[in-house]
This record gives structure tokens, C-alpha cells and sequence, in this order.
């Protein structure tokens, strides 16, 4: 009788692991922050197929790879709005096939980045090139914002040709490019001319794409009230917003301390204020009143090349690092990198943590300790907080994994 028993428990044993649900990775044990869900508490996720097979307070089933992430925040694969990826070896080429740029998996998912945005490094002259050399070369998602300079950002006297702005030819390669091509991009034209910004909002007008703006470079500088409440549309981009550079307006008028008034009414028009940190466009004598203010950015972004990544700026978790210490919450800011611009670039796919959906997923620490920031003029704040990124998973595999957690 006693033997009896133990064949049948052994039995129901075995039945019970061949009738349990088997997935890819089960992520157990973590707190999940997903903005489009609600999700902001502990969780489990299980992958299979490179797609979320299953996501609640537990997961039933068994994995050939299970992740403790007990500590740790699971969100969704972070996406940088802002860098620079066509890289190359032309000379005088700068950030289009130039020595500049940076080969994204290098940068991108040792920080929780899934998906970069390419601001502007291709024109619709050579975008089949950036195409072949990094997007289809990358294990990052690589997306792009078409330069309205055909030649793209190459520098120099190409970025002021304004015969090579052409908003139709432009329009043409994104409808031709649909899933690489998801915005047009303006930059470093210092002339006094509108044409490049009109020529690149009438490409968007013919694409439905947004337009990302680098503005400024004039002396005097152009009207930054008219272009944030009559030149672009909403939905539009101004990045660098904390920038204090010759040739531009900044948002806070340096004399009274106080945001320019007409910045509000472009944040309620639906203008996209975005970070784009980079190697110089990044002051905290601009930031801290704005977010005194309550002008917090729409998006997190890093500006990413050779002169920013050993600098004030390093990586897209530093600068997050800096909003956290600014008194940003931790889901503001997972929000600020995953589900808005995953919206601003009208790609509903990504930024969040869905059944059904595709598995991008960061695994992220929160340090609480004694850390410095510093910003591109080498003012400094002292902070307490500090992300790092344990581990990341791009369309279901594991492409980075700190501390062998998969292990």
C-alpha cells in the first residue's frame, strides 16, 4: 500500500510538470513599473517567443531561464529619443558616417536602451546607407529622424545648403521607409532663414511624422516664441530644452530667473520638450528653476556621440539619475523613457509591458547612496539616488546581464 502511494504521488508529479505551461524566461520576485498598464508593485513576467506570454502578482509555470529580480525594478525597455549611431570612417562626415557617431550596441543595452532614435545623422540622400551599415546591423532597434539636409549631419557648409532642404524629397523616403524613418529632424543651421524648419514641418505635414528641432545659431538668435507657437505643430519636438548656448533663446530668461511665459503655452499646445543632454546642452542654472516651475521635460534623452558619453552626460541612466535627485519619482521618469516616447514617435508596439507585446525589458537597481552630477559647465548637485541597469532582454533574449542574474 505504501509503495502504492508513493508511485501515485510520483506520478502526479510527473503529470503535473508535463501539463504545466513552459515558457522562455520567467522574471519572478521584481517590482513592476509599467506606465500604459498602471503596473507599479511586484509582479512576475514570462517570456516566450520573444513576445509577453504571461504578466500578473505571480506566474504559474516552469522556464529554462528564471530571474530573480527581488530589489530590482522590471520596465520596459527604455528608449532613447536622442543619439547619434551612423557611424563611420569618412572623414569630415561628423555625425553622418563620420568618426562622432557610436555603434549603438556598445552604449545602448548595458543601460536598459532597447531602441535608439537617430537624430538626424541621415538625409534622404544617403539613408540607404545608414540603413545597411547600422540599422540592419544592430541588435538595438535602431529608428531614425530623416535630416531635411539631404546630406544629413555632416557639418559644416553641408548642414547650411539650403538647395539640399527639400521637403518633398524628404517625405518621399520616409513613405518609402515606414518602419525604419519615424520623424524629421532640424539642426545647427545658423542662418536667418525659416526655410529649414518649414521645409522639414511640410515633409511631417505630408508623412504624418513629428519634427524634432536643434534650434538656434543666429545672431540675433530667432524667435523662440515663434517657433514652439507658430512654426511647429503639436506633437513636434524642441530638444535641448535646458541648453544655454550663443545663438539660441533659452527657456528661462537669465535675468528675472522665471520660464519665459510663452513656454507653458507651448507645453499646452502639445509641444514635446525633450532633454537631448549631449555634450553641451545641459545646465542646471536652466533646469532647477524650470522644475521649480513645474517645467518638467516630456522625454528623457541622452544626445549620444563621442563628446558626450565621457562627459556630464555618460549614459541614459545618469541623466535620469539627475531628474530622480531633482525631485523627479522613479515612475515619472521609467515613464519619460518607455511609454511617451513610444507615443511621441507613434509607435504603439513599444515603451510598455503587454501580453501579446514584444519583450523589451530592463531589470533596474535604484542605488541609495552619496553620488555627484555634473552638467556641461561643470556645476555640480549632490544626489542620493542612482539607476543601474542589472539586466536586459531585447525581443525575448537576454543581451545583457550584469551580474549573471540569468545564470
Amino acid at each position: 500500500m505504501r509503495l502504492y502511494f508513493i508511485l501515485s504521488a510520483f506520478l502526479v508529479a510527473m503529470v503535473s510538470d508535463l501539463i504545466a505551461q513552459e515558457y522562455d524566461i520567467i522574471i519572478r520576485n521584481g517590482t513592476i513599473i509599467d506606465a500604459q498598464s498602471g503596473l507599479n508593485g511586484p509582479g512576475e513576467i514570462a517570456i516566450l517567443d520573444g513576445k509577453i506570454a504571461a504578466l500578473g502578482a505571480s506566474v504559474e509555470g516552469i522556464a529554462s531561464t528564471e530571474i530573480d529580480a527581488s530589489g530590482l525594478y522590471v520596465v520596459p525597455g527604455l528608449i532613447d529619443l536622442h543619439g547619434h549611431h551612423f557611424y563611420g570612417t569618412s572623414e569630415d562626415s561628423y555625425l553622418s558616417d563620420g568618426f562622432l557617431a557610436v555603434p549603438p550596441d556598445g552604449f545602448t543595452l548595458r543601460v536598459g536602451v532597447t531602441t535608439v532614435c537617430d537624430a538626424g545623422g541621415a538625409g534622404w540622400r544617403n539613408f540607404e546607407q545608414f540603413k545597411n551599415q547600422v540599422i540592419d546591423r544592430s541588435k538595438t532597434r535602431v529608428l531614425s529622424f530623416l535630416n531635411i539636409v539631404g546630406h544629413g549631419m555632416k557639418g559644416g557648409a553641408v548642414e547650411q545648403n539650403l538647395d539640399d532642404m527639400d521637403g518633398d524629397a524628404t517625405a518621399e523616403k520616409v513613405d518609402q521607409y515606414r518602419e525604419d524613418i519615424i520623424g524629421i529632424k532640424v539642426a545647427h543651421y545658423s542662418g536667418p532663414e525659416w526655410t529649414p524648419v518649414r521645409e522639414a514641418v511640410k515633409a511631417g505635414m505630408k508623412t504624418e511624422v513629428p519634427v524634432m528641432i536643434d534650434f538656434g545659431g543666429t545672431d540675433p538668435p530667432l524667435s523662440l516664441r515663434q517657433l514652439l507657437l507658430e512654426e511647429l505643430r503639436p506633437g513636434d519636438i524642441y530638444t535641448h530644452m535646458y541648453a544655454n548656448v550663443r545663438g539660441r533663446e533659452t527657456i528661462v530668461d537669465e535675468e528675472s530667473g522665471t520660464v519665459r511665459d510663452y513656454i507653458t503655452e507651448a507645453v499646452n499646445r502639445g509641444i514635446v520638450f525633450d532633454v537631448g543632454h549631449g555634450g553641451g546642452s545641459f545646465r542646471f542654472s536652466q533646469a532647477l528653476p524650470a522644475i521649480a516651475e513645474g517645467l518638467w521635460p516630456t522625454t528623457i534623452s541622452t544626445d549620444l556621440h563621442t563628446g558626450s558619453m565621457n562627459g556630464a552626460m555618460k549614459d541614459m541612466l545618469n541623466v535620469a539619475s539627475k531628474f530622480l535627485n531633482m525631485g523627479m519619482e522613479l515612475p515619472d521618469a521609467i515613464e519619460k523613457m518607455t511609454t511617451v516616447p513610444a507615443r511621441v514617435i507613434n509607435r504603439s508596439d513599444l515603451g510598455h509591458l503587454s501580453v501579446g507585446g514584444i519583450a523589451d525589458i530592463a531589470i533596474l537597481r535604484l542605488h541609495n547612496g552619496s553620488f555627484g552630477f555634473v552638467d556641461v559647465a561643470g556645476e555640480k548637485i549632490e544626489g542620493s539616488r542612482k539607476l543601474e541597469c542589472e539586466l536586459t532582454i531585447k525581443d525575448g533574449n537576454i543581451v545583457y546581464d550584469l551580474n549573471g542574474l540569468s545564470k
